[in-house]
C-alpha cells in the first residue's frame, strides 16, 4: 500500500510541476527587465502610459497598436539563428488591461478584422461557452455566447476576414487534452463575426477533428488569411504542426495530418496578417516562421504569470500576447527587422529560397508556405520526434530549464518516498 501511494503521489507531481515549470522560467538570466507583470503593477504602468490606442485602418486580419512609451525589455538574438534586435527606441510596453472581472482565463487572443480597436478573448475551461470583445482601454465592449456549443477546455481562437464576403470569421477551438489523448475528438467552432457590439447569443458551426496519430493536448490555433486553411499546435515537448483540410465536414470528424514541427511546449500561434509568415508562442519565448520549419526570427515574451495567447498587430511589426489571470496585461512586442513581412533582407532570402528549391521538387514544396500536400510528401513528414527540427525554438536555455524541473521534481517524489517508509 505504501509503494502504491509513493508511485501514485510522484506520478501526480511530474504530472502538476512539469507542465507549470515554465510560467516559473519567463525571468531567465539572459531575458531583460522588463515592465511590471503582476496585475496591479501592469495597471499602474499602463495608466501612466500615454498613447496606448488602437490605430485606424482596416487590412487583413489584425489590429495595429500605437503607443510613444517604451518599456525597459527587449528581445535576444536566435541561438544560432538571425538577430532578433527590434528597430531602435521601440520596446514592449503594456498596451491594455482586461479589467473585466469574469474574464480571469484568458486564454486565446483575436483581432477584429473589420473594426477598429477591437479585440476579442475568452476564459479556459469551466467558463461557458463564451466569448468576450474588447476595447483598446481593455473594458468588456460585449458578450457573445455560441448557441448548443460546449466549452469542454477552450484554448486558442483567431480572426480572419472572409475574402469573398468581406465579412470577419471567428475560430474558437476546444482543443485541450492535458491527458493527451483523453478525448476521442476535439472540437473547433466557427462563427461570423457580430454585426453588432451588444450581447448576444450566435449561431456557430462545430467541426469536430482527430489527429492522424493519436490524441495530442494543443493550446494554439492559426488560420492563415489567404487560404482560410486552419491549422492546430500541439503543446508538447516535440510539438507539432497538424493541418486541417481544405474543406471541412461538419457532419463527421476532419482527420488533422501533421506537417511540420512547433517549439516545446507550444500555448498558442498565430498568422501574420498578409499571410507570409506565422508565430508560435511558448512559455519562455516567441518564434517567427516564413514557412515550415523554416525560422525566422525567435523573439523573447514579457514576464507573464501563465503566458497564453498571441496574435499580431494589423501592420504586421507588432505581437500582442497575454496571459491568465485577474486584471491581466496584454503586452506589444515589435518584431525584429527580419521577421516583418517587408523586410529587405527576408524578401532575399525568399527569392533565394525560391530559386535554390526550383532544382529539386521536394525542396520546392518544404519552401512554399502550407501549399497542398500530396500522399508521398505526407510519407516523408511522418512524426519523429527524435528528428524533430532544431529551428522550432528550443535552444540551450530552455532546455536546462527543464532538467533543473525534473530535478526539483525528483527531489520532491524522493522526499515523499522517505515519508512513507
Amino acid at each position: 500500500m505504501g509503494d502504491l501511494l509513493v508511485r501514485t503521489l510522484a506520478g501526480l507531481v511530474v504530472a502538476i510541476v512539469l507542465p507549470v515549470a515554465p510560467a516559473f522560467a519567463v525571468s531567465a538570466p539572459d531575458t531583460p527587465m522588463r515592465a511590471p507583470a503582476s496585475p496591479g503593477a501592469a495597471s499602474t504602468y499602463a495608466a501612466s502610459t500615454p498613447g496606448a490606442s488602437l490605430s485606424a485602418g482596416a487590412v487583413g486580419a489584425g489590429v495595429g497598436f500605437v503607443g510613444s512609451v517604451p518599456s525597459a525589455g527587449g528581445v535576444r538574438p536566435a541561438t544560432g539563428g538571425p538577430s532578433s534586435t527590434p528597430a531602435e527606441g521601440d520596446r514592449e510596453k503594456v498596451e491594455f488591461t482586461i479589467s473585466d472581472p469574469r474574464i480571469t482565463e484568458s486564454s486565446g487572443l483575436a483581432l477584429s478584422p473589420t473594426r477598429d480597436g477591437v479585440v476579442y478573448t475568452h476564459n479556459d475551461s469551466d467558463a461557458g461557452p463564451i466569448f468576450y470583445a474588447l476595447g483598446d482601454d481593455g473594458k468588456t465592449k460585449a458578450t457573445f455566447t455560441l448557441r448548443g456549443a460546449q466549452a469542454r477546455d477552450w484554448e486558442a481562437m483567431a480572426a480572419v476576414k472572409d475574402p469573398a464576403t468581406g465579412r470577419g470569421v471567428l475560430w474558437l477551438a476546444d482543443i485541450g487534452d492535458n491527458f493527451d489523448g483523453a478525448w476521442p475528438d476535439i472540437s473547433i467552432y466557427k462563427v461570423a463575426e457580430p454585426a453588432t457590439l451588444r450581447d448576444a447569443t450566435l449561431p456557430a458551426v462545430r467541426y469536430r477533428f482527430t489527429y492522424e496519430d493519436g490524441g495530442h493536448n494543443a493550446e494554439g490555433i492559426m488560420v492563415n488569411p489567404k487560404t482560410g486553411q486552419l491549422f492546430v499546435v500541439t503543446k508538447q515537448f516535440a510539438g507539432a504542426i497538424y493541418e486541417a483540410p481544405e474543406r471541412l465536414r461538419a457532419n463527421r470528424a476532419n482527420i488533422l495530418r501533421r506537417v511540420g514541427s512547433a517549439p516545446i511546449m507550444a500555448t498558442d500561434a498565430a498568422y501574420a496578417p498578409d499571410g507570409s509568415s506565422f508565430v508560435i508562442r511558448t512559455y519562455f519565448s516567441a518564434t517567427v516562421f516564413s514557412a515550415l520549419d523554416e525560422q525566422v526570427a525567435k523573439v523573447s515574451m514579457p514576464a507573464l504569470d501563465q503566458a497564453e495567447s498571441i496574435a499580431y498587430t494589423r501592420d504586421g511589426k507588432a505581437l500582442l500576447t497575454g496571459s491568465e489571470g485577474a486584471n491581466s496585461p496584454v503586452y506589444r512586442v515589435p518584431l525584429p527587422a527580419k521577421a516583418l513581412p517587408t523586410s529587405p533582407a527576408r524578401q532575399e532570402e525568399t527569392s533565394a529560397s525560391e530559386e535554390k528549391g526550383a532544382s529539386s521538387e521536394s525542396s520546392e514544396e518544404k519552401g512554399s508556405s502550407f501549399g497542398k500536400t500530396s500522399a508521398d510528401d505526407e510519407a516523408t513528414r511522418a512524426p519523429d520526434a527524435a528528428n524533430a527540427d532544431a529551428s522550432g525554438g528550443i535552444d540551450t536555455w530552455d532546455i536546462l530549464l527543464w532538467l533543473a524541473v525534473a530535478v526539483v521534481a525528483i527531489g520532491v517524489i524522493t522526499l515523499i518516498a522517505r515519508k512513507a517508509r
